[in-house]
């Protein structure tokens, strides 16, 4: 059986694939580029999506694929828009639809899963309280992959410590979105714990 890698998110991992497809012109296209991840590449990545949206197109988005490994990176959107909306997505509920959508891809031929931290560089300062609701739900995320037996890449963890050497707003201008260095940053990172 050939591998089927399929990538899901939020914008972070879409980075216009409609536009540029098949990955769009971020981590997925670089990951993609390197040459070290063999087999057929899917990026289903959807700009603003939450958990609670990748839950609804799960079947269709992953599941329909036969995936041999699933890496996701979703968390932010719940955050902003929380701060944005007051729109607020409960840790409980995170992790819950979490457990979900991991329980029925374990039982779906059994892939290999990745799970991405969410993450912040608090570029402006009332990003600051955004880690009271952010940080526990990294915590799921950890939880999670601890779980399942899952691959942890740490993206906020990475990004908290290069942006002690480099300016923040070098890694993502807004906070969230990565710079074409931040997006080298995190496929550089992500190949590295999947062990390619």
């Amino acid at each position: 059986m050939s591998n089927v890698t399929v990538f899901i998110g939020d914008s972070v991992t879409d980075c216009g694939r409609l536009v540029e497809p098949p990955y769009g012109d971020g981590y997925v296209f670089n990951i993609a580029n390197s040459g070290r991840l063999s087999g057929e590449i899917i990026n289903v990545g959807t700009s603003g999506h939450r958990l609670v949206d990748l839950e609804n197109r799960w079947n269709t988005d992953v599941l329909a694929h036969n995936p041999t490994l699933v890496s996701v990176a979703i968390g932010i959107n719940e955050v902003w828009r929380r701060y944005d909306s007051n729109d607020p997505t409960s840790v409980e509920d995170f992790e819950e639809r979490y457990r979900r959508v991991l329980t029925a891809t374990k039982a779906h031929g059994n892939p290999e899963l990745i799970l991405c931290e969410p993450f912040l560089l608090e570029v402006r300062d009332e990003m600051k309280t955004w880690r009271e609701d952010l940080d526990p739900k990294i915590a799921v995320v950890h939880k999670m992959a601890a779980e399942f037996g899952a691959k942890l890449v740490s993206f906020d963890q990475r990004f908290k410590a290069i942006a002690q050497e480099i300016a923040m707003t070098e890694l993502a201008d807004d906070g969230i979105h990565p710079s074409k260095l931040g997006h080298e940053i995190i496929a550089d990172l992500w190949l590295r714990t999947v062990g390619l």
